[in-house]
């Protein structure tokens, strides 16, 4: 249960297959070895879930101008597995994620798409928040009706 006192759902893929999204491993992202910054993780893992809410039909800017509401991260976890390099070719998963009254919680995975090893996951939780006072908001319910329906 939620703080709310309404039951949280699980969102999953209608395959069952997790949400992808692919990128390149740039210089910008790395060191002088080609190894990527630790941080730069963080970043595409924000990439990842960004793309994940926009093919629910929820785009941020708009969500922030329009209906008032941003997202921000709460917790994050990351466990790093192996480094990522120059070049190599990402793939960034985005598993099922638990949609509660005011936040999401999401599981994710990074895979270099060459030989699908295992670089780093993380686990986010995502606070709903009211845009002018940044204090926490319950999610519309048609975001929350978005991210559930699976296109």
């Amino acid at each position: 249960m939620s703080g709310s006192g309404t039951a949280d759902s699980v969102v999953t893929e209608p395959n069952g297959k997790p949400f992808v999204w692919q990128l390149r491993v740039y210089w910008e992202d790395t060191d002088g070895g080609g190894v990527v910054y630790h941080s730069q993780y963080l970043n595409f893992f924000e990439r990842a879930r960004s793309e994940w809410l926009r093919a629910r039909g929820v785009n941020q800017s708009q969500l922030a101008e329009q209906d008032k509401v941003v997202f921000a991260i709460g917790h994050m976890s990351v466990d790093w597995r192996r480094p990522a390099r120059l070049d190599d070719l990402l793939d960034i998963s985005v598993f099922a994620v638990e949609a509660g009254a005011s936040r999401l919680t999401f599981r994710q995975e990074m895979h270099r798409a060459a030989d699908r090893q295992l670089l780093a996951t993380a686990r986010v939780v995502a606070a709903c928040l009211d845009a002018d006072s940044f204090k926490p908001r319950k999610m519309p319910d048609w975001i929350r009706t978005e991210i559930n329906h699976v296109k």
